[in-house]
């Protein structure tokens, strides 16, 4: 079954932006081995010290990239384009490159998007931002760098030294967008009809990440799924997955949010009637990001790093 997570990114893209945005492209946030590690920021006009939504690209952690897709995704679809409906409700966008598995393994893709909070927290008087209000939002493979970076925020040995330091990478909301979170469950969680991708096997993009395939290394598999960190002081988390995903089963999101409502952090869960990235019977695409900026009005607007 061909990978729907790799092939939309393929299609990557330059967006284009709505007249109420300032787009600040191209930004060089760290170099590592020579390649230039970069991010697009997207801003609310007029905002002084906006909330900051760190967007991180989904493509199986082998390709993708900051710039979107050139077929919009189901999410992308409506008036406004992919980050319009948040640079409206007030809220800056960072979308975030990272090293993929052609370049590097794991754990460099964590160090980088680590590397791209600290580098805006460090620059947030440039550009308006609130370096005390900052979320994870990610899809797929971003979504499960999204959701590590929310319970690993007090694990100096994943914290890694790309980029600037001396700043926290720590957030203080995500969302995860149907992505993997637990590198040792996923095909005992997948759809019985037999059409699920396969991930604990050569070649698989978590075999890519990992360098060995999952359950020959379980020890690392574990150093890369979200489950193992998490812990009360992780911070509020929404999860949006497709009861139908054949690529990243529906059980991881229900795993995650299990283990974090168990230690008393709010973890949110819904549910579509979709394939993997919102593919099928989707609910209207402003319902996705509305749910989404519902969550961030929740959480990041009301809570400030360190309170």
């Amino acid at each position: 079954m061909a990978c729907l997570l790799a092939a939309a990114s393929l299609l990557a893209v330059a967006p284009s932006a709505s007249a109420a945005d300032v787009v600040r492209p191209d930004i060089t946030y760290a170099t590592v081995d020579g390649i230039d590690l970069k991010l697009d920021l997207y801003l609310p006009t007029g905002a002084r010290l906006a909330p900051l939504v760190v967007y991180l690209h989904g493509g199986a952690w082998k390709t993708g990239s900051r710039k979107g897709y050139g077929v919009p995704m189901p999410w992308e679809l409506g008036e406004f384009p992919r980050f319009g409906d948040l640079t409206r409700a007030g809220y800056a966008v960072a979308s975030v490159d990272y090293r993929l598995t052609g370049q590097a393994r794991w754990p460099a893709q964590l160090h980088d998007v680590k590397a791209a909070v600290r580098w805006l927290r460090a620059n947030a008087a440039t550009f308006g931002l609130d370096p005390g209000r900052v979320a994870a939002w990610g899809e797929s493979a971003g979504g499960h760098l999204a959701a590590m970076l929310g319970v690993t925020h007090d694990r100096p040995g994943l914290e890694g030294t790309v980029g600037v330091t001396g700043q926290s990478s720590g957030v203080q909301a995500v969302v995860d967008w149907f992505g993997p979170t637990d590198l040792l469950t996923m095909d005992e969680q997948a759809l019985p009809d037999g059409l699920s991708q396969e991930h604990d096997v050569a070649g698989s993009p978590e075999s890519d990440l990992l360098g060995c395939v999952p359950t020959t290394c379980p020890d690392r598999a574990r150093s890369a799924s979200p489950v193992s960190y998490v812990d009360s002081s992780a911070p509020p988390t929404l999860s949006q997955h497709g009861y139908l995903d054949h690529i990243v089963p529906f059980g991881q999101s229900v795993e995650l949010r299990g283990l974090l409502n168990h230690v008393g952090v709010p973890a949110e869960l819904h549910t579509y009637l979709t394939d993997h990235e919102f593919v099928g019977l989707a609910p209207p695409p402003w319902e996705l990001r509305r749910t989404l900026i519902d969550f961030l009005d929740r959480t990041v607007k009301t809570r400030r790093y360190g309170s």
